[in-house]
């Protein structure tokens, strides 16, 4: 396998999924944010958020009435253990299976799961194998 170098945090600044049940929505998030070790950020009256990931009802503002449409997020994990806890605990909190925790083709050590959250977007955990970070995230602030 050729040496890779990927960068996280200069592409994507935040995303926003519009959501029909946001109740549903933060109890699922904040579960499997828990097991990947993210905290919730905030929350306030139709909306909540984690790092880069703001969720809200389609009152907000921003979302102009509309719900988004299906997505596909990749969350980071730091291990094949956090890949299979994130896989129980999203189907414990509203998910669906899409796709059980196991190693995938895209790459050697490429371990991952998917779920469909309750709104239908694609949600994974990956772990792409053993390497070495040069920071554990970039931390910005104002």
């Amino acid at each position: 396998m050729e040496t890779q170098e990927l960068h996280r945090g200069r592409l994507i600044d935040h995303i926003q999924l519009v959501v029909a049940d946001l109740s549903a929505s933060q109890r699922f998030y904040a579960a499997v944010f828990d097991v990947l070790g993210i905290p919730l950020g905030g929350t306030g009256p139709g909306f909540f958020w984690a790092d880069e990931l703001f969720v809200s009802t389609r009152d907000s503002e921003a979302a102009q009435g509309r719900l988004t449409g299906r997505h596909h997020l990749a969350f980071q994990a730091k291990d094949r253990d956090t890949v299979d806890a994130f896989h129980a605990a999203a189907l414990a909190h509203g998910g669906t299976d899409n796709g059980a925790p196991g190693e995938r083709s895209y790459h050697p050590g490429y371990y991952a799961a998917f779920v469909l959250d309750p709104d239908g977007n694609n949600i994974e955990a990956v772990f792409h194998g053993d390497a070495e970070r040069s920071a554990a995230s970039v931390r910005i602030t104002f």
